[in-house]
């Protein structure tokens, strides 16, 4: 029992420390992202992707907010990472950066970043959400300090075109004269850690920890005032030296043209790899001696910079601040008048315009959009044109670039940069131009869209196109149906999609759109069901109500393909029934061809032969079913005579079904002339066409017959020596031999057959008694008996019996018979049960085979009446029992016991009763099972 504990109590230990150590790795996790910081209540961080800011201190996360799933990235700054500073410097350092974020969110421009929430601070960070980035421009120069290793996969091989460093450059100027003239405000410290790229593209100012506003009075030129460069504080504390004005050196004064210089050299970095026009390596001694050099400028080496915007660039690095031109004048440079940069610029523009304007511009655009590179139409075109979605007016001209743009991007950037947008104007209907459209590039849309985005967006669109009253739209509707239908499913094929095509095909008045209906059912049917195209599609075709040409040729289509379809066919019951008189009065139309009637009657020719061929077959197997049946049925014993087992046959080989039906009342002796005919078939092996399939319980069954019927066979044949002929007993010619016999002991058999031997006197009388029916034992045929139901008496002192010789072994049927010493009359007035007579084969001699007794005894009694009615003229009812070969049995003289193995004398017949009809029992099962016992 104790350890029974232990290892519940292991087991149980061990959970909880999985559990403790899965909890504080998610912990450690989310600690990574954003520690207790209370900018998580409403946003969640998914990926580092960027870092910003100066000397990149800044982590920046991709995530979303919470409430609305917009999308926002996440500005995290780690306080440890000032730990190896003193104090002072760390505080210094966390207030100029807590003033830059307060500077930031306050300012609202285009081209300065958008914060959607404040800073958060707790006590290990710092932390504010702004509008998606994609990453710093440092980070795209190259630079990877605080990124994630390996850095993101969208950095890695990533290069600027000239368009977008033209439009950056633009965008940078745009913002300065922002900052200078509208602002007052010097931002000091601009340099590629302080740009960063938005999701879409565009440069934003970033980084206004070193920013300075103006110090003069609102009627007075500005004033900004300097400060020094300090050389021992650290790096991130200082602006970057790299990028700071030559005045910091040379003059100690400050002003906007302060900004202008950094922006020359993001200039040249921009097309030197990332390289600056000195590296000072933080040393403010090496920057004196490079800021000496540019009160010269023609002598830097700017080959590398293009030669639009090389002299501009030279001013712009001038030592002398009044030589540089301002951001204003800078972003006015021819070098800007580029067919790109104004696009994008008239795209930043566009709410200004009203839609006459802006329609013009938006029918211009697809011939600008190939000369545009293509990142740039994925993240800068479309997002704009994204805007003007919610001017239902003005989509079905966005509309046409959207789609070109998404006809050159890869699946990937139609997932993630255009369908978002396409989803809402696809729920759109009005205009009906945004729908036709949509049905224009359906296979652009189906062949970029995943599977789950058609069954939830597509298809509904393509539903209420369907429902749509303009016909070039249900057209084009019916015309992409086919092209998406593996991906609709089942339930929706049945229930939406295809009553609406039906729908659509019975109520249109145009001839187009119904041929164009069926057409649209004929292309789908290997999507369908085959029970659902016979149910509900070839239904549907009967209630089609025009007879057009086209429409009788797009229905024959519709059958062929369900035809010869391998997935589908069509049962030879649906064609007999339904296709075939469907078809038929097609064929006879007047608006058909020669071409298109050949057509029909084709089909009709294959399905007639489809029906003869399937049905022939299906008959030749239940022919070979039946005939299987009838060669079990002939190889299993069904009759048994004389022990033995037997099959009907006709002579040359199986009774079939309809003869054994004809022949079903043969053993009734219904014949002509009421003579019996006793015809024994012998038995014939069954060979049938194809041998039957037996179960092993059915073989056993079989042997063991097999082996009594051998057995049977073995037994020898027990049949009496014939009599020899009595002078007294004449044989009438229509009486036919049979075989009688009587209940008697086997002493009185003996007794009898000893004393037929002798001579027989023809008749015998008996005084004082009254006549008896002669009692006769034969073992000949009996063709003729007449029983009688006379008196009959014997005097044998220990029984008398009446009977009737020919009856007894016709029916089976012996007289009643009285226990007693003395004789008396009894009549014969009802009829007995048959006795089993089969204990007296056993006593007959052996000679060839003869029926049995009880076979004997289920000799019909027709045979005797027959044989009465051929029974010569004048011939008596004793003469009749007298010409049998039986031996007749008289009352003898005296009443001992002793005598009663004497002969019996035949007696003078007395007139003969009337025929008594006779009860035949025939042999049951049971009889048979103890006959074989």
């Amino acid at each position: 029992m104790e350890s029974v504990f232990n290892k519940l109590r292991s087991s149980m230990t061990n959970a909880a420390t999985s559990a403790v150590s899965n909890a504080v790795q998610i912990a450690s996790q989310v600690s990574n992202y954003l520690p207790g910081n209370p900018v998580t209540r409403e946003f969640e961080a998914t990926q580092h992707i960027a870092s910003a800011g100066p000397g990149l201190v800044w982590k920046v996360y991709k995530g979303y907010k919470k409430s609305t799933k917009q999308d926002a990235a996440i500005f995290l700054l780690e306080k440890r990472q000032f730990d190896k500073w003193d104090k002072a410097e760390r505080e210094t350092m966390l207030e100029r950066l807590r003033k830059g974020v307060s500077q930031l969110t306050r300012l609202r421009h285009p081209q300065v970043l958008t914060v959607q929430h404040p800073l958060e601070e707790s006590r290990d960070t710092l932390a504010f959400a702004t509008e998606p980035v994609f990453a710093s421009l440092a980070n795209v120069l190259c630079q990877t300090n605080n990124l994630p290793s390996p850095p993101p996969p969208s950095l890695k091989d990533f290069k600027l075109y000239d368009v977008e460093i033209k439009y950056g450059l633009m965008q940078l100027s745009e913002g300065l004269a922002f900052l200078h003239n509208s602002v007052k405000v010097v931002h000091r410290n601009l340099c590629p850690e302080n740009v960063v790229l938005n999701s879409q593209g565009a440069w934003k100012l970033f980084g206004f920890d070193f920013c300075v506003q103006n110090q003069a009075p609102a009627d007075q030129p500005p004033y900004y005032p300097f400060e020094e460069y300090e050389q021992g504080r650290p790096p991130p504390c200082q602006p970057s030296l790299d990028y700071l004005a030559p005045e910091y050196a040379l003059t100690h004064t400050l002003d906007t043209a302060a900004d202008l210089y950094p922006l020359a050299v993001i200039t040249h970095a921009l097309f030197n790899d990332g390289r600056p026009l000195f590296t000072n390596h933080g040393s403010f001694d090496t920057f004196k001696r490079n800021c000496c050099e540019l009160k010269n400028t023609n002598k830097l080496h700017l080959a590398s910079i293009p030669d639009g915007v090389r002299s501009e660039v030279r001013l712009l690095l001038h030592a002398t601040p009044q030589l540089r031109p301002d951001a204003l004048q800078f972003s006015k440079i021819p070098y800007f008048e580029d067919v790109g940069v104004k696009t994008l610029s008239y795209l930043d523009q566009m709410f200004q315009w009203d839609n006459m304007q802006k329609s013009q511009f938006y029918k211009s655009l697809p011939t600008i959009i190939p000369q545009l590179p293509h990142r740039v139409c994925v993240l800068r075109i479309v997002p704009a044109l994204n805007k003007e979605c919610i001017n239902a007016t003005m989509v079905p001209f966005v509309l046409p670039v959207i789609l070109l743009v998404a006809e050159r991007a890869s699946k990937e950037e139609f997932v993630d940069h255009i369908l978002p947008h396409l989803i809402p104007i696809m729920k759109m209907t009005e205009p009906v131009q945004i729908m036709l459209q949509l049905m224009q590039k359906m296979e652009l849309l189906l062949s970029k869209t995943p599977a789950s985005a058609v069954r939830g967006d597509v298809l509904p669109l393509l539903y209420r196109a369907l429902e749509c009253d303009v016909q070039q739209i249900q057209e084009l509707c019916l015309s992409v149906i086919p092209s998406c239908a593996h991906l609709v499913e089942a339930h929706a094929m049945k229930n939406a999609l295809l009553p609406r095509v039906k729908k659509l095909c019975l109520a249109t008045g145009y001839l187009s759109v119904r041929v164009n209906c069926l057409v649209c059912v004929g292309k789908i049917l290997e999507h369908l069901d085959r029970w659902l195209v016979m149910d509900d599609v070839f239904p549907f075709l009967e209630t089609v109500p025009s007879r057009e040409a086209p429409v009788i040729m797009a229905i024959i289509g519709i059958f062929k393909v369900a035809l010869t379809h391998k997935k589908l066919g069509i049962s030879k019951e649906i064609l007999a029934t339904k296709v075939l008189p469907f078809l038929f009065p097609l064929s006879i139309e007047n608006s058909l061809s020669p071409t298109q009637h050949t057509a029909i009657m084709a089909l009709i020719k294959d399905m007639t032969e489809k029906v003869e061929m399937e049905h022939r077959t299906k008959l030749e197997q239940l022919s070979s079913i039946k005939d299987e049946q009838k060669a079990l049925t002939l190889a299993m014993p069904t009759n048994l005579n004389g022990g033995g087992v037997s099959t009907a046959t006709n002579g040359t080989g199986p009774v079939s079904a309809i003869d054994a039906t004809t022949d079903m009342f043969a053993g009734l002796e219904v014949g002509g002339g009421g003579t019996k005919t006793n015809t024994t078939k012998t038995p014939s092996p069954a060979t049938p066409q194809s041998p039957p399939t037996l179960s092993l319980q059915d073989k056993q069954r079989l042997m063991k017959e097999q082996g009594l019927q051998e057995n049977l066979r073995k037994q020898p044949p027990l049949l009496p020596s014939p009599p020899p002929p009595s002078g007294s007993i004449t044989k009438h010619p229509s009486v036919s031999q049979t075989s009688t016999s009587a209940s008697l002991s086997s002493s009185m058999i003996t007794s009898n057959l000893s004393m037929m031997s002798s001579p027989q006197p023809a008749q015998v009388q008996g005084g004082g008694f009254g006549t008896m029916n002669n009692i006769g034992m034969g073992y000949g045929p009996i063709t003729s008996a007449v029983p009688s139901t006379a008196p009959t008496t014997l005097s044998m002192g220990y029984s008398a019996m009446t009977s009737a010789p020919s009856s007894l072994p016709m029916n089976g049927t012996v007289g009643t018979s009285s226990p007693g010493y003395n004789s008396w009359t009894q009549p014969q007035q009802q009829q007995q049960r048959p006795p089993n007579m089969s204990a007296f084969d056993n006593l007959l001699p052996a000679q060839n085979r003869a029926p049995t007794m009880n076979q004997m005894a289920h000799i019909s009694s027709t045979a005797s009446l027959g044989s009465m009615n051929t029974m010569p003229p004048g011939a008596s009812l004793g003469t009749m029992n007298s010409v049998s070969s039986c031996n007749m049995m008289s009352p003898m003289s005296s009443a001992t016991f002793g005598n009663m193995m004497t002969p019996l004398r035949p007696t003078s017949l007395s007139p003969a009763m009337p025929p008594q009809a006779s009860s035949v029992k025939p042999l049951t099962s049971s009889d048979i099972n103890d006959f074989l016992s």
